[in-house]
C-alpha cells in the first residue's frame, strides 16, 4: 500500500480546526501531521491537493462513524453478508468509513445467527465494527417498528447467549431498563465490553438514572421512542443531558426530530452528541417498498414508515446530510464533525482505533467541498470514491 499526503486542507479533528494542514498514512494508518508546506520534507509515494478536489475551502475530516443503522443503497443488514457489505458501500460513498450493524427485533435464535454472522465479518471487513442489538428487549409500548412478537425481557440467559454469539463483537445494546432483570442485563453487558444504551422505553427519569449508574451510557435516538421532556417530567432525555457520563444520539433528518427540537438537543449536550442514521435500506436509494425485520416498509418523500401507518421505519438518512443538517441548525462545524466521529466511535470504546486522524489510527478519512459535500473517501488510506 503506498504512502499517501494530503495537504492544503482545512482539517477538522475531534472538535479541533487546523488551517492549511496535511495528513500523511501508510500501510492504512496515519503516520504524521503538519501544517504549511512541510509536508515537502518527507514526501509520499503521492501527494493529493485537497483544494485540486474539493476546491477552496476544503475539509478534511476523520472518516465518519455510524454506530446505529439499519442498511442502505437497497439491501438491508439482517439480511446476511453480501448485503450488509453492498449496504456499507453505500454509506461509504456518503463518507461512513466504519459502522455498526444494528440488527432489529427477531427470535433469540434468530438473533443468534446474525450476531454471530456479524462477528465473522467483522474479522475481515475493518470497516464493520461489530453489532448493536436494538431489541429484543425493548418496551412494548415504545416498540415503534419492531416485532411486538418478538420483545422479551432480558433474562440473564438470553442476555448472556447473545454476547456468547457476538464473541465480543457486540457494540451495543438498546434496553428498556422498566423491565424485569433489566438493571442486571445492562451491567452483564457493560461487563462484556459492550455499551448498554436506553431506548425504547416508558421510563421516567428516576428509573433512567439508575440504568445510567448501573452503566448504560448511550440514549439510543433521543426523543424517539421514549417519554418527551416536559418541564415538571424530564424523562429518560432529562436525564441523559444531566448525566456527564451518557451519549445522546441524534437523528438529524429533520422527521424524526424537528428543526427546533435538534436545536436544543445539540445545544444541551455539547461534546456528547453521537449524529447516527438509523438509516433503513432505502438510504443512498429511492422511494420504493421495502422490508424491515418483518414489517414492509414505504418510503415516499424519502420519509420511511411502516406500510398502512404513520410509524416511522427508520430513516433514509447518511452521515454527510446529517452533518449538513446539524450545521444549518446551529452547530458549529467542528462540533458537528466531532458528532460523526470521535464522539460515536468514544461511545462505543473504538475510539482509539477510528474517528480521529491521529498518528497509528486507521487511515479513515473523507474530503468535503466548501457546502459540506463529499468529494474522496479513504478507508484504510485506500481511495474509495
Amino acid at each position: 500500500m503506498d504512502d499517501l499526503t494530503v495537504h492544503s486542507a482545512r482539517l477538522i479533528d475531534d472538535g479541533r480546526v487546523v488551517e492549511n494542514a496535511w495528513v500523511r498514512w501508510a500501510e492504512g494508518r496515519v503516520s504524521e501531521t503538519g501544517v504549511g508546506e512541510s509536508w515537502r520534507h518527507s514526501p509520499a509515494d503521492d501527494a493529493v491537493d485537497a483544494t485540486a478536489i474539493a476546491g477552496p475551502g476544503a475539509v478534511l475530516s476523520p472518516g465518519f462513524v455510524d454506530i446505529h443503522g439499519h442498511g442502505g443503497g437497497g439491501f438491508s443488514y439482517d439480511d446476511g453478508v453480501e448485503e450488509i457489505r453492498a449496504a456499507r458501500r453505500a454509506h461509504r460513498a456518503h463518507g461512513t468509513t466504519s459502522a455498526v450493524v444494528s440488527l432489529v427485533s427477531a427470535r433469540l435464535d434468530v438473533l443468534e445467527r446474525r450476531v454471530a454472522v456479524v462477528a465473522g465479518l467483522a474479522e475481515v471487513d475493518h470497516d464493520v465494527l461489530g453489532s448493536h442489538l436494538e431489541g429484543p428487549f425493548l418496551s412494548l409500548a415504545r416498540r415503534g417498528a419492531h416485532d411486538p412478537e418478538a420483545l422479551r425481557p432480558p433474562e440473564p440467559g438470553a442476555v448472556a447467549a447473545l454476547l456468547a454469539a457476538g464473541r465480543g463483537t457486540v457494540r451495543q445494546v438498546t434496553i428498556a431498563p422498566e423491565l424485569p432483570d433489566a438493571l442486571a442485563a445492562i451491567e452483564m453487558i457493560v461487563a462484556a465490553g459492550a455499551a448498554a444504551a436506553v431506548g425504547h422505553t416508558e421510563a421516567d427519569a428516576a428509573v433512567a438514572r439508575r440504568a445510567f449508574d448501573a452503566g448504560a451510557t448511550i440514549l439510543t435516538h433521543a426523543f424517539n421512542a421514549m417519554p418527551g421532556l416536559h418541564h415538571r417530567e424530564p424523562g429518560p432525555i432529562g436525564a441523559a443531558v444531566a448525566d456527564a457520563r451518557v451519549t445522546l444520539e441524534l437523528i438529524a433528518d429533520g422527521t424524526h426530530v424537528h428543526p427546533d427540537v435538534l436545536r436544543i438537543g445539540l445545544a444541551a449536550a455539547t461534546g456528547r452528541i453521537a449524529l447516527v442514521t438509523d438509516a433503513m435500506a432505502a438510504a443512498a436509494a429511492s422511494d420504493a417498498s421495502y422490508t424491515l425485520g418483518s414489517y414492509e416498509v414505504e418510503v415516499r418523500g424519502g420519509v420511511a414508515r411502516l406500510a398502512g401507518t404513520d410509524v416511522l421505519a427508520g430513516s433514509t438518512l447518511t452521515q454527510d446530510a446529517a452533518v449538513r443538517r446539524a450545521v444549518a441548525a446551529g452547530m458549529p462545524l467542528a462540533e458537528a464533525l466531532r458528532a460523526a466521529t470521535a464522539v460515536p466511535a468514544d461511545a462505543i470504546g473504538v475510539g482509539h482505533t477510528v474517528g480521529r486522524l491521529k498518528p497509528a489510527l486507521r487511515a479513515d478519512a473523507v474530503l468535503l467541498d466548501a457546502a459540506l459535500r463529499v468529494r474522496a473517501v479513504w478507508a484504510s488510506g485506500v481511495r474509495a470514491v
